[in-house]
């Protein structure tokens, strides 16, 4: 998705950054790191998974494909009516069904529209654990909106190996009474132990709170990165 905007494919992706069972979507944050793309917006969307098959018959059901996050997200579901079932992870969701249209003996966790694109009947309906399942996705493209007055900021911030590193830079956001609604922390990836923090917090960057509190965060990170900023 990133590669498509990047290439000049598509003006814009929706790619999941967070689940409300499973967490962080790490693969997503990971790209943002590589990426020059700006989050535009974000949105929320109620998450189902359905278990299909091309027989329907959860009796004929030996392997069980999916994208690992639908199969965490359905994991004792799966363990309590399935517990005997090869489960296998897929790059995607339609993968899984794609595969699962191959193999008489194969299920899919997937959705609906998948059903239909790859003609698979539905097993069971709902399989996700829990009922309040949501994840949230972010629009990806070259450049943030302007200013709505309610908006939101991404950051991604390289911080300083010593003690108290992070507590200063918390310490600047309670400074300049700005709300941090998010903070995650991922492996560069580039040293062992070492790490980058991606945070979101209130406002936009052209407000002259947010300005402030930039430049100032600035002064205590090793590296700062404005991921985008988007309306609420």
């Amino acid at each position: 998705m990133f590669l498509e905007v990047e290439k000049g494919r598509a003006d814009y992706g929706v790619v999941p950054v967070e689940n409300s069972t499973e967490g962080v979507v790490n693969h997503t944050l990971d790209m943002f790191m590589e990426s020059d793309l700006m989050i535009c917006a974000a949105r929320q969307e109620p998450i189902s998974h359905y278990l299909l098959s091309s027989s329907g018959d959860i009796k004929k059901i030996k392997r069980i494909f999916s994208h690992r996050q639908a199969l965490a997200q359905c994991r004792r579901w799966l363990e309590t009516r399935l517990p005997h079932a090869d489960v296998q992870e897929s790059v995607s969701t339609a993968d899984a069904a794609s595969q699962a249209s191959l193999d008489g003996s194969a299920a899919a966790v997937a959705s609906l529209l998948a059903a239909k694109l790859y003609h698979l009947k539905v097993v069971a309906p709902q399989i996700e654990d829990f009922q309040e399942n949501f994840t949230r996705f972010l629009i990806i493209g070259r450049k943030s909106p302007a200013r709505s007055g309610k908006d939101k900021t991404s950051l991604l911030l390289s911080i300083k190996d010593r003690i108290g590193a992070l507590n200063d830079i918390l310490q600047v956001f309670k400074n300049h009474n700005i709300n941090l609604t998010k903070i995650e922390s991922r492996p560069t990836k580039k040293k062992a132990w070492q790490y980058i923090f991606f945070v979101d917090i209130l406002g936009h960057s052209e407000d002259p709170s947010v300005q402030a509190l930039l430049v100032n965060l600035r002064q205590h990170c090793l590296d700062m990165k404005i991921l985008g900023s988007y309306p609420i």
